[in-house]
C-alpha cells in the first residue's frame, strides 16, 4: 500500500461529488471530458459482484510509484512521450494510437511529484478533471510531419522548457530519464547539458507492481473482455469470415467502454500454423480450428491478454487437434502452478513444463510476460532463448503475468494457442481469466 507523499492531492480534491461522479470516482455520462466504462459494463460487473476501482486513488498510487523510482535512482525527473506511460502518469488519453506514431504529447514528472502535461493544441479540456496534473502546456511536437524544416527550432524551444523545469524543481540535478524521443529533441537536450538516462527502466519498474485499485480495474477489464469473447464465440459459424468473428470482439470491447486492440491475431484452419497470421477474409467451415489472442486494451485502459482455440460448428476435434491442445493446456497449467513470490525468472525457465521436441522450433516467444496497460516487463524466456534474451528478476506480490503457449509443428496443418492472465499474490497466484477451455479437446 502507498504511504502519504508530499505531492498528495488534498482531501477536498479527492472528495466524490455525487452530482458529477460515480462511486468509482469516474465522471458521469453527462460530463464530456472523460472516457470510460459504459452502463452495460457496470451492469455486468454488478451481476458478477465486481467492485470498480476508485480512480482518484489509483491515479495517485501510479504517480507515487513513478516518483519512488525517480528518487531511488537520484533522477531529477522523467520525460515521457509514450502514450501509455503518459496514461500511467496522468490517466489522460488523447488519440492514443495516433500519438504512438505522431509524438505530439509529452509529460514531465519531477522527483518532487510536479507534473507537466503537454497536450495536442486545443485539448486542455481533456485533462481538466485531473488534479494531479500541475501544469498544462502545448508545443511538444517536433516531428517532421508537424514541423518540417523547422523541427530543430521547435525541438530547441521544447528543450528550453525542460531545462527551465529541471532548474525550478531539481536545482543542480541534471539527471533526466526519457522513455523515447525524436533525434532532434535528444540533441537539443544534450546541447543544454542535460544528462539522459533510461526512462523505460523507470516506467517498467513503476508499472510492474499493481496497486489495489489497478487490480480491481484489471478484474473489471477481464470480465468485459470475456463477455466480448462470448459474443465472438457466438459469431463463429460456417460461412462467416475470420474478420466477422474478430469484429465481434472489437464491437464488444467498444460497447463496454474498452479502447482498442493492439493486434489482430486470429486465424482458422491451415492458417493457424505457423502463428502470428492476422485475421483475414478466409471463410469458416464446420470443423475448422480457430485460434486467437485478444491483445485487448479494455476498460480503464487495462490490457487483457488471453488466448483460446475453438472448433467451428461444435464438431468433435480430430485426434491430432486434441493432442496439440492437451500439450498446450498442460503447458500453461503446470507453468501456472510455479507462480509465487520469491521465484526467480530463471527458475521458471529451468523448472517449467518442457515442450515436446517436435513443438520447440515454433514455440512462442516467451513462457510468461508481464501485463498492465499493455504487455509489460518482464519477459520470461524458454530455455532455448535464455542465453540470447533472458535476464534475471524475482516475482513479487502485485505483479500481473500472462502464461501462454503456442503448439504447432513445422509443416503441420493446425496450431493451438492458449493463454491465461494471473496475479501474483502474497502466497501464490490468483487466476484472473476464467473463460472456459473447450472440453471437447480434453475429453477422450
Amino acid at each position: 500500500m502507498m504511504t502519504t507523499s508530499p505531492f498528495s492531492i488534498s482531501s477536498s480534491n479527492r472528495r466524490i461529488d455525487p452530482t458529477r461522479h460515480r462511486p468509482d470516482g469516474s465522471l458521469k455520462d453527462n460530463d464530456r471530458t472523460e472516457i470510460g466504462p459504459t452502463p452495460l459494463a457496470f451492469a455486468e460487473w454488478a451481476a458478477l459482484g465486481l467492485q470498480p476501482p476508485h480512480l482518484p486513488t489509483m491515479r495517485e498510487y501510479r504517480l507515487h510509484r513513478l516518483v519512488q523510482q525517480l528518487q531511488a535512482r537520484d533522477l531529477a525527473g522523467i520525460l515521457l512521450f509514450d502514450p501509455l506511460n503518459i496514461r500511467y502518469a496522468t490517466d489522460t488519453t488523447n488519440m492514443q494510437l495516433w500519438t504512438t506514431h505522431n509524438p505530439a504529447r509529452a509529460c514531465f514528472v519531477a522527483a518532487s511529484g510536479h507534473v507537466v502535461l503537454w497536450d495536442f493544441h486545443g485539448c486542455d479540456h481533456l485533462s481538466a478533471h485531473l488534479p494531479l496534473v500541475s501544469e498544462l502546456r502545448s508545443g511538444a511536437s517536433f516531428f517532421y510531419f508537424e514541423t518540417g524544416d523547422r523541427t530543430d527550432q521547435h525541438a530547441q524551444r521544447f528543450a528550453g522548457q525542460i531545462d527551465e523545469l529541471l532548474r525550478t524543481h531539481a536545482g543542480s540535478n541534471r539527471r533526466l530519464a526519457i522513455d523515447r524521443i525524436e533525434v532532434a529533441g535528444l540533441r537539443a537536450l544534450d546541447a543544454l547539458g542535460v544528462q539522459i538516462h533510461s526512462g523505460q527502466e523507470v516506467t517498467e519498474f513503476a508499472r510492474m507492481i499493481k496497486g489495489p485499485d489497478e487490480i480491481l480495474a484489471m478484474r473489471c477489464a477481464v470480465a468485459a473482455c470475456e463477455a466480448s469473447i462470448h459474443e465472438m464465440h457466438q459469431a463463429m459459424r460456417a460461412g462467416a469470415t475470420e474478420n466477422d468473428v474478430w469484429a465481434a470482439l472489437h464491437a464488444g470491447n467498444i460497447r463496454r467502454g474498452g479502447e482498442w486492440i493492439e493486434t489482430r491475431i486470429l486465424s482458422s484452419g491451415p492458417r493457424t500454423n505457423p502463428w502470428f497470421q492476422e485475421s483475414g477474409p478466409r471463410v469458416l467451415s464446420d470443423g475448422d480450428l480457430l485460434s486467437f489472442d485478444t491483445d485487448l486494451i479494455g476498460t480503464y485502459g487495462m490490457c487483457v491478454d488471453m488466448s483460446r482455440s475453438w472448433i467451428c460448428g461444435g464438431l468433435t476435434p480430430t485426434a491430432e487437434q486434441k493432442r496439440l491442445y492437451r500439450i498446450a493446456h498442460e503447458h500453461i497449467t503446470q507453468n501456472t502452478e510455479m507462480i509465487k513470490p520469491g521465484v526467480r525468472f530463471t527458475e521458471l525457465t529451468a523448472n517449467g513444463h518442457r515442450l515436446p521436441e517436435s513443438c520447440r522450433e515454433q514455440r512462442y516467444g516467451v513462457m510468461f510476460h508481464g501485463v498492465g496497460l499493455c504487455d509489460e516487463y518482464p519477459s520470461i524466456r524458454y530455455p532455448e532463448d535464455l542465453e540470447s534474451y533472458g535476464y534475471e528478476g524475482v516475482l513479487e506480490p502485485g505483479m500481473a503475468l500472462c502464461v501462454e503457449a503456442y503448439i504447432g509443428e513445422v509443416g503441420a496443418r493446425d496450431g493451438i494457442k492458449l493463454e491465461n492472465q494471473l496475479l501474483v499474490t502474497d502466497t501464490g497466484y490468483e487466476l484472473l481469466t476464467h473463460y472456459p477451455f473447450d472440453d471437447s479437446f480434453l475429453k477422450d
